[in-house]
């Protein structure tokens, strides 16, 4: 093979008892494709192996780099995801990973067997009926500052307030309209006598607020109730003058 690239042609060989490094000198000038298929593999190369022109994303399957968007597209024929990136690099998975390998959205079941021993922080949303043997609410103490006291209905269902002045009620942060909510409120009076303003969307029966308790320490306990964002709160009195 004088020319590198026809075989047969002018290939000599070395005399017979020829050393090894005789043999190897006489291949590499009579067959310079030895150098590529025993050295580093070509793009050349390559595209014999698909009998097409070779890609970079091709190359880099083959050598080890980082996989790109473009070698996944060949893996899968579509256009790949950051989360498929990830799944192959190595990167902590995200929940829309594993929803990848199992093939289904995670489900409240998933999420808090995940959570087993501690406390599960975010909205759970159920479809479905929803049975316990027992059902616990958050108790928030909630105070006043300059005249104003808010109730945030995201930090719990039971609040407590025990005068130390006049004050002003705001509730805020109620779930969106179309979602019920509910609080339960307990006002324990100063040893001075002290008014409540209730917020102006609160919707009392008869339209009449209730007047409050003015024995030092008495306690009252009225229940609020919306579900329209808190557009409207429903205000009912559960009890007064109690101790």
């Amino acid at each position: 093979m004088a020319d590198g690239t026809t075989p047969n042609q002018g290939f000599t060989l070395p005399e017979v008892g020829a050393s090894e490094d005789t043999w190897g000198t006489k291949l590499n000038d009579n067959w310079t494709e030895t150098d590529t298929l025993l050295g580093a593999v070509s793009a050349a190369e390559i595209a014999i192996l698909d009998g097409a022109t070779v890609t970079t994303a091709e190359l880099n399957i083959l050598d080890g780099v980082t996989a790109t968007t473009a070698e996944l597209n060949i893996l899968d024929g579509v256009t790949s995801t950051a989360a498929e990136l990830n799944i192959l690099d190595g990167v902590t998975s995200t929940a829309a990973e594993l929803n990848y390998v199992d093939g289904v959205t995670s489900n409240v079941q998933t999420q808090l067997d995940a959570k087993v021993g501690a406390t599960y922080t975010g909205d759970v949303d159920i479809t479905g009926e929803f049975i316990a043997d027992s059902y616990n609410e958050s108790y928030a103490a909630v105070t006043s500052t300059s005249n104003a006291t808010t109730i945030n209905c995201e930090a719990g269902n039971t609040f407590s307030h025990t005068l130390t002045e006049a004050t002003t009620f705001t509730f805020s942060n109620p779930p969106a309209t179309g979602t019920a909510y509910a609080f339960t409120l307990k006002i324990v009076q100063d040893s001075t006598a002290r008014a409540i303003t209730w917020p102006a969307s609160v919707d009392w029966p008869a339209a009449t607020a209730p007047t409050i308790s003015a024995t030092s320490g008495a306690v009252d306990v009225f229940v609020f109730l919306t579900h329209d964002g808190g557009t409207i709160w429903y205000g009912f009195t559960a009890g007064q003058v109690l101790s």
